[in-house]
């Protein structure tokens, strides 16, 4: 029964340490999939189908298309749309790593870091 447990224990921390966890930062107020973010710091929490943006107690999940890019982006950047008047998130390139983030489709017209 303990070795069971322990068994149990070992395969629940290895998926926390597993999930991916990336920061980035708003300088604008932003909408994701609808939801609305202030200027912040945010914590970014890979999911299969979907990311957690985090920032202290407060967490949004929105759905998300995680992409692996051909070679690794040099810092991290949000793109943005702009509708109705407000920031749409579009993309977040992960700085360091291959991973793109994509929250819809359309296309770009403007970025910010």
């Amino acid at each position: 029964m303990i070795k069971q447990a322990l068994v149990s224990f070992a395969f629940v921390a290895l998926s926390v340490a597993s999930a991916a966890n990336y920061h980035f930062s708003l300088v604008e107020p932003s909408v994701v999939k609808g939801k609305e973010l202030k200027a912040g710091e945010y914590q970014l929490q890979l999911k299969d189908n979907a990311v957690v943006i985090a920032q202290g107690k407060h967490q949004t999940e929105v759905p998300a298309k995680i992409e692996t890019a051909d070679k690794k982006f040099n810092r991290t950047r949000v793109l943005y749309n702009e509708a109705n008047g407000k920031l749409a998130i579009q993309e977040i390139e992960i700085g360091g790593t291959t991973t793109k983030i994509t929250f819809d489709s359309g296309v770009q017209t403007g970025g910010g870091e």
